[in-house]
């Protein structure tokens, strides 16, 4: 055996033996480094070099004012608002608190980024408010997990900005505009499955709100989503960068919070901040990891060995993307997203472009099979958050969900097969590419 297979099976063994144990991700990754690099007598000089490279960028500044403008978007009110919205609109049909679940978390996915963001704030209010009004318990769970997948293809996804960092300096802009049609085919496509399952189960219809209460609801909701079109209208026209846009977006999510909806006092303000550096921190912790691990197996021509292994065995685009999805279903089943795009985007990415994908679609599929990676079990982030926030078992959430994993993979299916889905609004507005 040769020392890169001796390397590569101590480096990607290592770090899959103390995940089992329950040991952090960003610490099995530097430590699986650590160990490997030791072993290969690589100065650990050069690893630490690594990892300070991986977070020393401009564009992943946008990372952090993301992360910090979803918390006070999540705390500030603006989740019971947006319930409010979809009600006006469609609550008033049979099934019509299922319908305001795909809505609320369409619009919601596109502020906060995050699916388990998205479960924690809307889930809250949506799963008992479905359970009292007669909505079975596992349909309220399961349509509510398999919603939250949009989030992390609507923008503003602080995922696409990590993913167009790795795969080479991508627009960040083109990807947003990217997700944004596979994101609404799956929110339409989950409202179709509800509106099946609610005349099956003769599910209630709700009370319409009155015209003056509903412009009311609908115009103090307005200010929610001036989040969104701050970033979409800075990006995609060129005013300003996407870490700019960020930027910007975390001082209007503020005054929105404190000022307009009130829902943050200021004495709350260090709160808000300290838990959204919370999170910064563990992310940049993890990018930091996932770069030196990344370099290791670059080191150990482990992307290459991949690349040949595939291209050998499957002799069309079509052999390949269907084991490229398959790869990806199955590391998004046992490992987190921010890991697998930092790692396995350098591998997999040069396999998509040499059967002709173009990177930005290829990022999309990765985003949609690593969104529903966070839904499956053993360690699926949003699938613990639903089963915890309704009170029901992982087993029981997973069964409730299955017939939506269906209507996912239906959705994951037409975006590799149709590529103009997911490029036709960067080219539209942002140009060829």
């Amino acid at each position: 055996m040769s020392v890169d297979s001796l390397a590569t099976i101590l480096l990607v063994g290592s770090f899959f033996l103390l995940l089992i144990l329950r040991i952090p991700v960003a610490i099995s990754l530097t430590l699986s480094s650590i160990v490997t690099a030791l072993y290969l007598r690589v100065s650990l000089t050069v690893l630490i070099q690594g990892m300070f490279k991986g977070v020393d960028s401009f564009a992943l500044l946008a990372v952090p004012f993301f992360i910090i403008a979803g918390e006070f978007m999540g705390k500030g009110g603006i989740s019971k608002r947006l319930v409010g919205f979809a009600k006006v609109l469609v609550g008033n049909l049979r099934g019509g608190l299922a319908y305001v679940n795909c809505i609320t978390s369409t619009i919601f996915g596109g502020i906060s980024g995050s699916a388990v963001a998205d479960i924690s704030s809307l889930g809250a209010i949506l799963i008992p408010m479905m359970k009292d009004e007669g909505y079975d318990e596992d349909f309220s769970v399961g349509i509510t997990l398999s919603t939250s997948v949009q989030s992390i293809l609507i923008p503003p996804s602080h995922n696409m900005v990590i993913y167009a960092m790795v795969a080479g300096g991508l627009s960040v802009g083109r990807m947003f505009l990217a997700g944004l049609l596979p994101g609404l085919l799956l929110g339409i496509c989950l409202l179709a499955y509800s509106a099946v399952v609610s005349q099956q189960r003769k599910y209630p219809a709700g009370i319409k709100v009155p015209f003056k209460q509903g412009l009311r609801i609908v115009g103090d909701s307005l200010w929610s989503l001036g989040t969104v079109a701050i970033i979409l209208i800075g990006v995609c026209t060129g005013i300003c960068t996407v870490t700019e846009s960020a930027a910007l977006a975390v001082v209007y999510a503020c005054l929105v919070s404190v000022v307009v909806y009130r829902e943050v006092p200021l004495g709350k303000l260090l709160t808000v901040f300290r838990d959204g550096f919370k999170t910064v921190a563990n992310v940049m912790f993890l990018i930091s990891a996932s770069s030196a691990f990344g370099w290791l197996l670059a080191y150990i021509r482990v992307p290459q060995v991949v690349s040949n292994a595939i291209l050998s065995a499957a002799h069309s685009r079509f052999t390949v993307m269907l084991a490229l999805n398959v790869i990806l279903l199955v590391l998004g089943m046992i490992c987190d997203m921010g890991p697998i795009l930092l790692i396995a985007t350098p591998v997999l990415l040069p396999i998509a472009r040499a059967v002709g994908v173009h990177p930005i679609h290829f990022g999309i599929i990765m985003m949609l099979n690593l969104g529903i990676g966070l839904t499956t079990p053993p360690v699926g982030a949003a699938l613990f958050a639903a089963a915890s926030i309704g009170h029901v078992s992982m087993g029981r959430a997973v069964r409730a969900t299955l017939p939506m994993y269906l209507v996912m993979l239906l959705v994951l299916v037409v975006v590799n097969v149709a590529p103009d889905l997911v490029l036709f609004l960067p080219r539209l507005l942002m140009g060829d590419m």
